[in-house]
């Protein structure tokens, strides 16, 4: 079993990252402001303009640590990795598989039915634990189209038919996802998916905390042997992660999206952690993001029961089991892919 070590995060926007013997060295101008041991560290990102030393991009590549590089705004930038990890054979399966629709699509939709179940479940938990505070009759509605696409998504065998659904079943899922915001409706509301720019602070969270999700997944990805940029469901584009992509769908409902919301519903992130640029874009400050890095990795740190290995793990631990169970499944040691069904 893989041991969920430790992420760094680095918000400060003009620090510049060095290595000093095996130490990660985080430096303000000519001021050493924090310094980690490499050994404990599983990966890097950066939210800073200033970048890192080519020997700290080196050292990490050297031991598997995987450096992110992101402008405060969150938006994924670049990576440095080093050697391919994993079995060449394993990867050429991958890109055989991606090459053919048909068998493409078998994966994807397997992905895209845990994506809807979470998104459906998510829902239900909500008319569950808040009915008399929210319009049940309309989550109810909703948590039924989901349920009767089920059956469908599992039924379509192109890749079209599939992004058909999955775009009908994402509208149906987010035009109850305001309904789930329980406290300062007038601060945090959703209206519709906005992502570049984010135009308001509820879209300005899902973006930040996808971008946390895709770093996840990716680095699962690799750490498998599997190539991060080559998808089943997202087709590849010079610079996008697109397996990692299909990983984290769904992962979102029930990773990003509650996660999300519990920062709202429990007041951890408020009004003043978010800015309005002259655009109309709205980005987190420093201080904003340092409150969601911190529960985000408090998040990954709780403890659930895997529902096919039946095995307790911490969800931090999920992007990289399924990465793991995708993996078997290209090797055929799976008959299918299993994907995460969370309840």
């Amino acid at each position: 079993m893989r041991k969920l070590l430790n992420t760094l995060f680095v918000t400060t926007e003009d620090a510049y990252l060095a290595l000093d013997g095996e130490n990660a060295v985080i430096l303000q101008g000519n001021d050493e402001i924090a310094r980690f041991p490499l050994h404990t560290l599983e990966g890097i990102v950066a939210f800073t303009y200033a970048g890192a030393s080519p020997a700290l991009m080196g050292a990490c590549a050297k031991r598997g640590i995987r450096l992110c590089f992101c402008p405060p705004n969150g938006r994924f930038l670049a990576k440095s990795i080093g050697e391919a990890n994993g079995n060449v054979l394993l990867r050429r399966m991958q890109y055989r598989l991606a090459d053919d629709p048909y068998r493409s699509c078998k994966i994807a939709r397997n992905m895209i039915f845990g994506k809807v179940f979470n998104c459906r479940w998510s829902i239900e938990r909500t008319i569950r634990d808040n009915g008399m505070r929210v319009d049940s009759d309309k989550l109810e509605d909703a948590s039924s189209k989901l349920k009767n696409s089920l059956s469908e998504i599992l039924l379509a065998d192109t890749p079209e038919h599939l992004r058909g659904l999955e775009g009908e079943t994402a509208a149906v899922y987010f035009s109850v996802l305001d309904e789930m915001i329980l406290n300062n409706k007038e601060e945090f509301f959703f209206r519709n998916r906005s992502r570049r720019p984010p135009l308001d602070k509820m879209n300005a969270l899902l973006s930040f905390a996808y971008t946390l999700l895709a770093n996840d997944c990716s680095s699962a990805l690799e750490s498998v042997g599997l190539d991060s940029y080559v998808g089943f469901f997202h087709r590849d584009r010079p610079g996008r992660s697109s397996l990692a992509l299909d990983l984290m769908e769904e992962l979102r409902p029930c990773f990003a999206d509650r996660f999300v919301v519990s920062l709202i519903n429990n007041r951890v992130v408020k009004g003043e952690d978010f800015e309005e640029m002259e655009s109309g874009a709205v980005i987190m400050t420093d201080d904003g993001r340092k409150k969601v890095i911190k529960a985000w990795q408090e998040r990954k740190r709780d403890t659930i029961t895997h529902p096919y290995l039946k095995e307790k793990i911490s969800w931090g631990l999920v992007p990289y089991i399924q990465a793991l169970l995708l993996a078997r499944f290209l090797r055929d040691d799976l008959e299918d892919y299993p994907p995460f069904l969370w309840k």
